[in-house]
């Protein structure tokens, strides 16, 4: 019953793309529909890159302070928004903002949780 099956496993092909034609149609679609969307994207995506750094930035920030999931929730954010951000922030960056290590900054939680958010005037 199994005799007409054959089994290819010794018979690898040289890369997981087989011989690669449906990978060369792809890249020559994207290169044309590339080509043509740049002019139109690029504006766009320079003008939404900004706000979008801004927020991803400011969620980590607020991630590490607050104490995480718990703690943005406590602040009043739906857990829809935080995962939203998340994924976000996954895609963007490659990593979950409980992992990342934000290049030149140091956070200090103690100091954090200890300060008044607003300065207290002095009274010389």
């Amino acid at each position: 019953m199994w005799d007409c099956v054959s089994d290819f496993r010794s018979a690898r092909m040289e890369s997981p793309e087989g011989k690669g034609i449906a990978r060369r149609a792809w890249d020559a679609y994207a290169a044309a529909v590339n080509n043509v969307a740049r002019p139109y994207v690029e504006p766009f995506a320079r003008k939404v890159a900004v706000p979008v750094a801004m927020d991803l930035a400011g969620f980590w920030l607020l991630w590490h302070v607050e104490g995480g999931f718990d703690g943005l929730r406590r602040m009043g954010m739906s857990r829809s928004s935080i995962y939203r951000r998340i994924s976000l922030f996954r895609k963007a960056l490659g990593v979950h903002p409980d992992e990342y290590e934000m290049p030149g900054v140091r956070l200090d939680i103690t100091k954090y949780q200890t300060t008044p958010a607003v300065p207290v005037k002095s009274q010389d």
